[in-house]
């Protein structure tokens, strides 16, 4: 059965070092290790009951400027009935473990570990933990772009484990599991799970416009994020702003995944806000 990381919450031994993690926030990324994502650094918002997140990205003005992350931790029986704030965004939601009851537009979607939940701005929709454990998430907003001719894109509902694997031109290391269609211009941002096997590798450094947020989902690697090689494992959060060179090189003995955000198929703006 496959498991998703999430943050552990707590408190960590009171001896341990605090630079031994290697948090590390420069100009072009931030990697923020799971093992900070702590009880202190937990936010409450506004409208959700019984309900704590962990807001790992969030636009910043000469960084990564397009969306916000966060790994949202919900008791039984809370959750929230306008838990969107802003009429624009649209929502990715990947859940980590629990029950999650998604009402969109009136219709009750029950997800699980591995379930996927496209979002799209302008609906209404209300989340809930029925079950008798904590629900984890992933959840991603982003307001979302129009472009002439383009209406929104339709909800989507999809769970890692029926999702294909595509895999990269000349190798059966690299693959991508993609929610959306890449050719559905309506959409202006993907949430994917990429997945390397043992040995997998990114013989690159892709250096592109989409700014990423990348949670690792489970596994061990190798991660180039601009000129320095970093350790990275399940529980672990990448934050890259746009042109950030990036690499990758699984490690250990079994798949390393991550959840991946980039912005996608629109025209950059010419006049800065």
């Amino acid at each position: 059965m496959t498991t998703y990381a999430f943050p552990p919450g707590g408190m960590p031994d009171l001896s341990d070092d605090p630079a031994a993690a290697g948090s590390i926030f420069t100009t072009s990324y931030a990697f923020i290790p799971g093992s900070t994502m702590r009880d202190i650094v937990a936010s409450l918002l506004p409208d959700w009951i019984k309900t704590r997140a962990w807001i790992l990205a969030r636009p910043l003005t000469g960084f990564a400027e397009t969306f916000a992350q966060y790994a949202v931790e919900v008791e039984p029986g809370g959750g929230s009935d306008t838990p969107e704030p802003d009429a624009g965004a649209e929502a990715g939601i990947f859940v980590a473990s629990g029950e999650m009851m998604l009402d969109l537009d009136g219709v009750t979607h029950a997800l699980t570990a591995g379930g996927y939940a496209y979002i799209p701005p302008g609906r209404k929709w209300r989340v809930h933990n029925p079950g008798h454990t904590d629900l984890k998430f992933h959840w991603i907003r982003k307001r979302w772009q129009p472009a002439e001719g383009l209406t929104p894109p339709d909800p989507i509902f999809a769970n890692d484990a029926t999702t294909p694997f595509n895999y990269m031109r000349g190798t059966d290391k690299w693959a991508t599991q993609r929610f959306a269609s890449p050719s559905d211009l309506r959409h202006d941002m993907h949430v994917n799970i990429v997945t390397f096997q043992p040995g997998g590798r990114i013989p690159f450094a892709e250096t592109h416009i989409m700014e990423h947020g990348l949670y690792v989902l489970e596994g061990t690697a190798e991660y180039l994020l601009n000129d320095r090689w970093h350790s990275v494992q399940a529980g672990d959060f990448m934050w890259l702003r746009a042109w950030c060179p990036q690499a990758c090189i699984a490690t250990g003995s079994g798949p390393f995944r991550y959840l991946l955000y980039k912005d996608v198929n629109r025209h950059p703006e010419l006049v800065l806000p």
